[in-house]
């Protein structure tokens, strides 16, 4: 309850942020596990994954509303929820409010003591420019089938994108001449080019779904069914293979078909090598490790992490 009512109170007068802290979710869960990482700060000469290029564009307002949870959570009872906990309630409450499914999520995460480094986010985190054999390389190894790609694709329906994410679609990057993605749809592709009117554009933005882009429903798949999405990776679930087109289709004719699928996605992804047991921490702080912590130092040191190995676990007790 108290986890659900700090992003509710947020999410009222700005429901943008919804995408926000669902994509936190994604971002930390894809980077050596569901573990907290993402949320860790590091130093000049160790940088910390918020400061990896996939993670430059995380809304710096989902990141404190994370933090304001915490805090609530930390009031009322000290050392119980971990910060890879907070984060899989807050992007389930956060989908919920935006119109999507409600659905139990598994806790019992522990945190990690250590970020990934930047190569290993660059490994992990799918590019706004992927085509569907690059999105297979990095999901198919993590367990997610072809279904759970496109449903897990689905949060797209709501948040926005910066111009220079999807800008290879509308100007010869190197050159900044315009050219036209066959894959785009004719006013679609005018429109972008009003909101971007140059390359390399890092202030302006473009809505995910043109359809309801604040509500979490179906129409994304509607979008990519009618060459309107934004990214080459949502494109390619349609134009690059008959199988993840049929699905595509299967989720823009019936909402309760992809929101089921969604579910199965997503409390998949909230157990990617998850901590449990002993293992790492119950953080007091999102930001840093406990000062009790043995790699304390390292962390806020200028030692390099290269990333933790393959863990295995499961989360526990449904809330």
């Amino acid at each position: 309850d108290i986890v659900k009512s700090t992003p509710e109170q947020a999410l009222d007068p700005d429901i943008t942020q919804a995408a926000g802290l669902l994509r936190l979710h994604f971002h930390d869960c894809f980077v050596q596990g569901c573990d907290g990482s993402l949320l860790l700060t590091g130093s000049a000469s160790n940088p910390s994954e918020q400061e990896a290029q996939p993670n430059l564009s995380l809304r710096a307002r989902a990141l404190q509303i994370i933090d304001e949870i915490k805090t609530a959570v930390e009031a009322s009872c000290s050392g119980v929820v971990t910060c890879a906990d907070v984060l899989a309630l807050a992007a389930r409450d956060s989908v919920a409010k935006a119109g999507g499914p409600k659905y139990p999520v598994p806790l019992g995460r522990r945190d990690s003591l250590d970020f990934a480094s930047e190569s290993v986010v660059l490994a992990n985190i799918p590019t706004p420019t992927s085509n569907l054999t690059q999105l297979l390389s990095i999901f198919e190894p993590k367990g997610f089938s072809l279904t759970d790609m496109v449903a897990l694709s689905g949060g797209h329906t709501i948040g926005v994108a910066h111009c220079n994410s999807f800008d290879n679609r509308l100007y010869n990057t190197s050159t900044g001449e315009a050219i036209v993605d066959p894959t785009l749809e004719n006013s679609f592709a005018s429109n972008l080019y009003s909101i971007c009117p140059a390359v390399n554009d890092t202030v302006n933005t473009a809505d995910l779904d043109v359809l309801t882009p604040n509500y979490f429903d179906n129409s994304y798949y509607v979008n990519v069914q009618r060459n309107q999405a934004l990214f080459t990776s949502d494109q390619s679930l349609y134009t690059d293979s008959t199988d993840s087109g049929d699905i595509v289709d299967s989720f823009a004719s019936k909402k309760t078909v992809f929101f089921k699928k969604f579910v199965l996605g997503m409390v998949k992804m909230g157990q990617l090598d998850v901590l449990t047991g002993s293992e790492g921490e119950i953080r007091s702080k999102c930001s840093v490790p406990n000062p009790t912590s043995s790699s304390y130092e390292e962390v806020i040191e200028p030692i390099v992490s290269t990333g933790k190995g393959s863990r295995s676990g499961h989360v526990h007790s449904e809330l």
